[in-house]
């Protein structure tokens, strides 16, 4: 009599169910090839050049195919990168922890962000392109502007302004806006791509217009506070 063999559940799973430790293997394997994968992209950024995906997947020793399994494009791939890389705000400004000048709180800002700019612009310009084309703006850019500016003018928090606390909280809001304008990537290249100004030159010409605008509103709208030395 011919007996017959029963089917266990074990002989119709995968292999890496039927020994786990192969799905833990491969588990290892992903999670190394995507770091890899932010290793080489973090170490492109810090070079300064130009940052793309044939050239992330070379120096990450991946195929392009592979790298785009990973990250679905190259913006969420930077983005993910710049994590960690970049310091907070308040490490940024820990330097001027005792300074309560908003003007030379915001110089420092200023020339913290640009210096960055520079050292990343392969990287960020590609960012700056992406939001562009894509349409999504915030959501693939970094927001270090925003918390830097937030951070240099913390000191007219608490200054009492000129009029009512209404108009004064909204004065504060216009400052940051206006400064929005000139602590940034945008005002940056403008003034190197454009205006033909060199990287030196194009800072000093931001931070010149940064201190006059927040100098301005101070000035105007707020109680004073102590000032640094007039510009000539």
């Amino acid at each position: 009599m011919t007996q017959t063999r029963q089917r266990t559940g074990t002989e119709d799973q995968a292999p890496e169910t039927q020994r786990p430790e192969l799905g833990g293997r491969r588990s290892n394997q992903k999670l190394r090839t995507r770091n890899a994968i932010i290793a080489a992209t973090r170490e492109l950024i810090r070079g300064g050049g130009e940052v793309t995906m044939p050239a992330v997947a070379q120096a990450a020793l991946v195929s392009e195919a592979t790298a785009y399994r990973y990250f679905p494009d190259l913006s969420t791939l930077l983005r993910e990168s710049f994590t960690g890389l970049l310091p907070d705000p308040a490490e940024a400004m820990a330097s001027l922890a005792e300074c309560s000048d908003p003007v030379e709180r915001i110089e420092h800002a200023t020339r913290f962000l640009l210096g960055h700019v520079l050292s990343y612009q392969g990287a960020v310009r590609a960012m700056m392109s992406a939001a562009i084309t894509d349409g999504q703006g915030g959501a693939i850019r970094p927001g270090l502007r925003f918390g830097l500016i937030d951070s240099a003018l913390a000191p007219l928090e608490q200054a009492g302004g000129s009029g009512s606390a209404a108009e004064s909280a909204f004065a504060l809001v216009q400052l940051k806006r206006d400064l929005a304008l000139v602590v940034s990537a945008e005002a940056l290249f403008t003034l190197t791509d454009l205006c033909g100004l060199s990287p030196s030159e194009a800072i000093d010409s931001a931070v010149h217009a940064a201190r006059a605008l927040t100098r301005t509103a101070v000035e105007d709208r707020f109680r004073p506070v102590e000032q640094g030395p007039a510009e000539n």
